[in-house]
């Protein structure tokens, strides 16, 4: 087995790695971040990665300058090798291919199954990848995706992403014929990147920039020149691979979720929710009445609360923690989660500026919305029910006082 010294070559950027003994080639992969995703072989290992990774005697690597790069490069070169543990590929099922109809005005869509009616690109591996790589790339593409033209544009439309063949007029003079060499042009430049990467298209459509400014076609000279800059956006920027590997063996059978609600420091209450196997354990929540007098101040309420909290230690104990809030509220329940607690727990707050997840001991908060789909479901549902949670008591406590001070 490798040591985790020896990761240090590896590339911090995207690209495709793999995987030998001194006999085969084992396996290939493909990453935002080659050396973290290499270093999560060995460190935490799937299932699939313990019928291999006992075997890796060389590892090597290709760099590449985006995500989507990545993509196309592991399909194209897993189709080529054929390595012995991309077990996805011995399943038609797990296959992923990009299908353009033949028809005047083509659409595009995801497929398993191939059939002689369409034109193929693929396979792949990473469905999810693929789909926001498409979703991407329309932006710089518009292609068409419904079965049957519709009678009036649709939202696609109106969000630039689809050229809108509904839109058709036979009564305006070589409108039909621009409109099809839109479609075919755009499902000819999106099939080409993902067939051959960025290299080849950038360069077809730099030719043919110049070859409409020399027939003075100033229009559309200038509608390629706005692609290639967008294509450059777009291959520098996108971010298409779900941060799973942090996450993946992260123990969260029994969660916690903690808020704080008040008005001004007035009737401060703090909720602590509990779910179990990602569903909501409504015995074991508890409310906290905020002790502390002085001036408001939501991480000292949250510091109160998890201490009072950790005072219990015949509850049991959460392999995950939700705060809600960002690095503050984050380091004041890492503090209090230590106090006489032998059991390892992972720490996340979550902002509710554009959902940051802010993780104990990584650097930099991660968007919600690139964690896999099922953890950020969870994470938002604990966020949500704290928050209810925390907000009903106080309300509670509220209307106690008023009631009192009306009787007084």
């Amino acid at each position: 087995m490798k040591s985790l010294s020896s990761y240090s070559r590896l590339p911090k950027s995207p690209g495709v790695y793999t995987f030998s003994s001194r006999k085969e080639l084992l396996y290939i992969g493909k990453a935002a971040n080659i050396q973290e995703r290499v270093r999560n072989h060995f460190a935490q290992p799937s299932h699939r990665d313990h019928l291999f990774i006992s075997k890796v005697e060389k590892i090597d690597f290709i760099k590449t300058d985006s995500e989507i790069e990545a993509l196309i490069l592991e399909a194209q070169l897993i189709k080529k090798h054929l390595p012995l543990y991309n077990v996805a590929w011995k399943d038609d099922k797990n296959y992923f291919y990009i299908a353009a109809t033949k028809e005047s005005f083509p659409r595009i869509f995801i497929t398993h199954q191939i059939k002689s009616d369409f034109h193929y690109v693929g396979p792949f591996v990473d469905g999810g990848a693929l789909k926001q790589t498409l979703k991407i790339l329309r932006k710089v593409f518009p292609y068409r995706t419904c079965r049957n033209l519709p009678k009036r544009p649709c939202l696609w439309h109106h969000l630039d992403r689809c050229p809108a063949p509904c839109l058709v007029n036979p009564e305006i003079p070589g409108f039909l014929g621009k409109m099809r060499k839109e479609c075919q042009s755009n499902v000819r430049g999106l099939t080409k990147i993902l067939r051959n990467g960025k290299s080849r298209i950038l360069s077809d459509l730099k030719k043919e920039m110049v070859k409409l400014s020399g027939e003075e076609k100033f229009e559309e000279a200038n509608k390629i020149k706005y692609q290639l800059a967008a294509l450059d956006r777009v291959f520098s920027h996108a971010r298409i691979f779900e941060t799973t590997e942090p996450i993946r063996n992260w123990p969260y059978q029994r969660a916690e979720a903690y808020d704080i609600s008040n008005i001004q420091g007035e009737s401060a209450t703090g909720s602590m929710v509990v779910f179990t196997d990602g569903r909501p354990e409504k015995s074991q929540y508890r409310k906290f009445k905020i002790k502390m007098t002085q001036k408001p101040n939501d991480v000292a309420m949250l510091k109160e609360v998890l201490s009072r909290r950790f005072r219990h230690t015949e509850w049991p104990y959460p392999g995950l923690i939700l705060i809600d809030g960002g690095k503050a509220q984050l380091n004041a329940a890492k503090n209090c989660a230590t106090l006489g607690v032998e059991h390892p727990v992972r720490i996340v707050a979550l902002a509710k500026k554009n959902n940051k997840l802010y993780i104990d001991n990584e650097k930099n908060p991660v968007l919600l919305k690139n964690m896999p789909r099922e953890f950020s479901n969870i994470i938002l549902q604990l966020r949500d029910e704290a928050h209810r949670f925390a907000k009903k008591y106080h309300h509670h406590l509220r209307a106690a006082e008023l009631t009192d001070v009306g009787r007084r």
